[in-house]
């Protein structure tokens, strides 16, 4: 069963720095366009940015916009989040999701979207931002 895997997580202090790792068990993320959302306890789950499959399109909600960047590197199937200046605020699991690019309108438009919107989710990936 196809599952997005994401990684990196863990505990960092305000102000820093985490890089979290996205791939997909069975599956070549060529062709899929690849978003980073996620759900802080007891709030719904987010989009916080999603790229086009060839890396050339890119969306951050605003709260991260400056912070975060989005990359991919196709050859090893492999799509990073690198979040800098984390405040308490992004605490959250942290998941990646995929869509095929023929299936989406937009990245700004897959951001949007609700948890059914997508196939399969994998576990997630917890950030805690903690003194």
């Amino acid at each position: 069963q196809l599952q997005y895997v994401a990684s990196g997580g863990g505990l960092v202090q305000p102000g820093g720095s985490l890089r979290l790792s996205c791939t997909a068990s069975g599956r070549n993320l060529d062709g899929y366009a690849i978003g980073w959302f996620r759900q802080a306890p007891g709030k719904e789950r987010e989009g916080v940015s999603c790229i086009s499959s060839s890396g050339d399109s890119a969306y951050y909600r605003d709260s991260v916009k400056g912070r975060f960047t989005i990359s991919r590197d196709n050859a090893k199937n492999t799509v990073y989040l690198q979040m800098n200046s984390l405040t308490p605020n992004d605490t959250a699991v942290y998941y990646c999701v995929g869509r095929h690019t023929v299936l989406i309108n937009s990245v700004q438009h897959m951001c949007a979207q609700g948890i059914g919107y997508f196939r399969s989710w994998g576990p997630g990936t917890p950030v805690t931002v903690s003194s």
